[in-house]
Order: C-alpha cells, then structure tokens, then sequence
C-alpha cells in the first residue's frame, strides 16, 4: 500500500509542509526555490515535483535529501521525482528566433 492509499493527501497540503521544513531546518536557499513551485502531485508512492526552470531542476535534484528528510518529518514515505518541463514555445517566439538567426545583429527589435 502506498503512503497515498487510504488517505486523501493532498499534495500541495504535502508540498506545503516540505516549504514549511525546508525554512525551519535552515535550507534557505532550498527554501526560497520551493516557496514559488506550485505544479506538484502525487503518483503512487512518489511526490513529483515539476519545475520550468533549469536551474531550478538542478537546485531541486541536488536538494532530494532534505527533501525527502521532509516527508519524512511528515511520517510519509514518498519518494522524490523532480521534472524538467520544456514550455512549448509560441509562434512569435519561433519567429524572433528564426529572425535572429537570419539577420544576427542587423536584426532592430522595436517595442
């Protein structure tokens, strides 16, 4: 049975809490990045954190230990998952950078 089954966890109410750990233990750095992540679920026995920012992932995937340290504190058993979610790209935005490449520098960006 897996440490969501049986209940009816809620996983920003978890994810809430970790924040809340992560600032009394002294993870400050740890703390401020999570205080912001809002796109987090539940998946069996996992806590899957998805983050849209590399050097978010990076931060998160370094700080699995206390964050599973936090769960634990919780009395749950999660393991930790954290995701790169790649944002698709707009149709200007595909453009723009199409343009650079074309004209580089000649390039004038006008607001």
């Amino acid at each position: 049975m897996s440490p969501a089954e049986g209940t009816n966890l809620s996983a920003r109410t978890v994810w809430g809490k970790v924040v809340l750990f992560l600032k009394e233990h002294k993870f400050i750095a740890l703390h401020v990045a999570c205080g912001d992540i809002t796109d987090v679920e539940i998946k069996g026995n996992e806590l899957v954190i998805n983050a849209r920012d590399g050097m978010l992932y990076n931060l998160l995937f370094a700080g699995k230990k206390e964050i599973e340290s936090a769960l634990r504190w919780q009395g749950l058993n999660f393991l930790v998952s954290v995701n790169l979610i790649e944002e698709e790209k707009s149709d200007i935005q595909r453009d723009y950078e199409r343009l650079v490449e074309v004209f580089g520098e000649n390039l004038i960006k006008r607001s």
